[in-house]
C-alpha cells in the first residue's frame, strides 16, 4: 500500500513570532514594566536608607505588596504607609493598604570583574611563545597581548 505525502503544515511560512506579539507573553511584559515602573515611582518617596532595603513587589486587591530585607527594614516601611498610599493615589493606582513580606532581596547586579594587569614576566613569555607559532595571525595576538602587558606595567622591554 502507498502511503500519502505528509500533509501540509497549517502555519504559514512567516517564520517565527515575536515573543512581543504573542498575547499572554506581551500582557506578562505590559505588566511587568508597570510594576517596575510603580515600584520606582513609590520608592522614590521613601527615605535614602529605606529606599535601598526595600522592594516593590505586586498589587494584589487593594494591597501594595512590598518585600524587606529584614523585620527591622518592613517595621520602618509599615511606618511610611501614610505617605506611601497617597504618593500611589498620586499616581493612579488606588490602593488602600500596604502588606510587607520579609525576603532577601534579589541580589544587586553583577560589576564587571576588576582585571588584573599582566606581569613583566607574563609579556616575556608570551613573546617567548610568540617565536615559536608558525602561525602569522596567532604570533601577532601574541605579540599584542604582550604589548598589552608592557604599557600596563611601564618596564623595559627584555627578552629572554
Amino acid at each position: 500500500m502507498q502511503r500519502d505525502a505528509p500533509a501540509a503544515s497549517s502555519r504559514t511560512g512567516h517564520g517565527p513570532q515575536s515573543l512581543a506579539d504573542i498575547g499572554p507573553v506581551a500582557a506578562l511584559a505590559e505588566k511587568a514594566g508597570k510594576l517596575e515602573a510603580l515600584d520606582r515611582a513609590l520608592r522614590q518617596t521613601l527615605p535614602s536608607p529605606l529606599r535601598e532595603q526595600v522592594r516593590f513587589a505586586n498589587v494584589r486587591d487593594d494591597r501594595l505588596v512590598f518585600l524587606a530585607s529584614s523585620p527591622t527594614w518592613a517595621s520602618r516601611l509599615r511606618l511610611q504607609q501614610t505617605q506611601i498610599l497617597a504618593a500611589a493615589r498620586a499616581i493612579g493606582a488606588n490602593a488602600g493598604s500596604v502588606t510587607v513580606k520579609v525576603a532577601p532581596l534579589p541580589p544587586p547586579d553583577p560589576q564587571p570583574e576588576q582585571l588584573k594587569p599582566l606581569s613583566a614576566a607574563a609579556a616575556l613569555h608570551l613573546k617567548a611563545a610568540a617565536k615559536s607559532i608558525q602561525d602569522p595571525q596567532l604570533r601577532a595576538m601574541f605579540l599584542e597581548l604582550a604589548s598589552v602587558a608592557e604599557t600596563a606595567n611601564s618596564s623595559p622591554d627584555k627578552t629572554p
